[in-house]
């Protein structure tokens, strides 16, 4: 009589796997933005630090466009312009009724307008619920019609990071020349309150950072259940063989508008959320320099990582304003320097500081480091393989035959 021996199944949740990490990883920024900072930051820096996780939700979307799908995208500023002048929109017209009535005119209308009511297109934003789901569909809305005309024509590599900069540059030259509309050069200043809350109150600013960090935690999760899914292998099979994707059967353009309107999403409420802490919003905000700082940081944190982007926009605001105070007339010196050594020496940002510590802890010799990550072209092979794999799934559970060839079995020996 034989005996069976039944060996437990390993358990999917571990304290190594990767969903362990991941909970430990949101448990210790919760603590870090939630406790530690507000308590060791005065009211100025947590400020300030509340303006960098606003560029930190830009360089997120923007870590899964270029990072994974391998779009430079040059003209995040145009959606972070939109979500901030959505939401600078509403609140300009509520300051203007809580001070003159329903129907007063905001303040540089007054001064620079030669009209009785605001323009037709500003009356929607007098709702906060209207003014809430523009910050995100605006963007969203633009990027499916930018990226449905560029990457369904094919357009890709230097030539759509050309024209993202030129959509940058001429809306910051359409709000500069309609300043009886749009605030012009000054943009929509001296915003007084969020939604209702007083923004001259420490409470209510301290209140707004709350805010932003757990935006900044939720755009992280999204971000990161994108790229353990399926959507996250094709779109990183898309980024390193995009004809190997199409003779698959998918469609590489539908892919890149997917992850190109999410970054756009992204930046927008980015964009609003620096308006609620900033208390403004100008041309300056959202032209070309402000896009290329935000590749920059996202560059410099490691973009084809999880928290890379959010890191890396932290760490060059920080360092911005930082040199900027130490040395007023050298500062840009010492920024341009930090990207050069950043790119020249950690190719895959400073998140791929850690792997390659580890790898020469290891033993792994100084020429086979790998410098980025993930390393690269093995997307399409991911992907084939993760189709192979569910096709012999489903003729396991069918009972199906796999389909037979006329190619001769090999044995061993490499004899038929």
């Amino acid at each position: 009589m034989s005996t069976v021996t039944e060996t437990a199944a390993p358990s999917r949740f571990s304290v190594r796997s990767p969903q362990a990490r991941a909970l430990a990883g949101f448990a210790l920024a919760a603590v870090l933005l939630f406790a530690v900072a507000p308590a060791a930051l005065p009211q100025f820096r947590l400020d300030l630090l509340a303006k960098y996780l606003c560029f930190g939700m830009v360089g997120i979307g923007i870590g899964l466009a270029w990072g994974r799908g391998g779009m430079l995208v040059l003209g995040q500023g145009v959606f972070f312009g939109l979500g901030g002048y959505a939401m600078a929109m509403h609140f300009k017209l509520a300051d203007a009724a809580a001070l003159g009535g329903p129907d007063s005119l905001p303040d540089f209308m007054q001064l620079y307008g030669s009209f009785d009511a605001v323009p037709f297109w500003w009356e929607p934003f007098r709702s906060p619920v209207v003014a809430l789901i523009a910050v995100v569909a605006l963007p969203m809305l633009v990027a499916f019609g930018l990226g449905s005309m560029i990457f369904r024509r094919r357009v890709r590599g230097a030539y759509f990071a050309i024209l993202s900069q030129a959509l940058a540059a001429a809306l910051a030259l359409l709000i500069v020349g309609s300043q009886e509309k749009t605030g012009g050069t000054n943009g929509l200043t001296d915003i007084q309150a969020f939604f209702g809350y007083s923004l001259d109150d420490p409470v209510n600013r301290t209140m707004i950072y709350y805010i932003a960090a757990a935006i900044v935690l939720v755009l992280v999760a999204v971000v990161r259940q994108l790229m353990q899914s399926r959507y996250g292998e094709v779109l990183v099979a898309v980024r390193d063989a995009e004809e190997r994707v199409r003779f698959l059967g998918y469609d590489p353009a539908n892919i890149k508008i997917f992850a190109y309107v999410v970054a756009a999403g992204m930046a927008g409420i980015g964009g609003a959320m620096f308006v609620s802490v900033v208390g403004a919003i100008n041309p300056s905000s959202i032209g070309i320099v402000p896009s290329i700082g935000f590749v920059i940081g996202v560059a410099v944190g490691g973009r084809s990582s999880l928290l890379g982007p959010i890191v890396g926009a932290v760490a060059v605001a920080w360092a911005s304003t930082s040199l900027s105070e130490a040395y007023p007339d050298s500062w840009n010196y010492f920024y341009g320097a930090l990207f050069i050594v950043v790119v020249a020496f950690l190719p895959g940002g400073v998140a791929s500081l850690g792997p390659i510590i580890r790898q020469r802890l290891a033993g792994v010799p100084k020429e086979d480091v790998v410098l980025e990550v993930p390393p690269g072209p093995d997307g399409a092979a991911v992907l084939e393989a993760g189709i192979e794999a569910e096709t012999a799934a489903e003729d396991d559970e069918t009972g199906d035959p796999a389909p037979e060839t006329d190619e001769p079995e090999t044995v061993k020996g490499g004899q038929a």
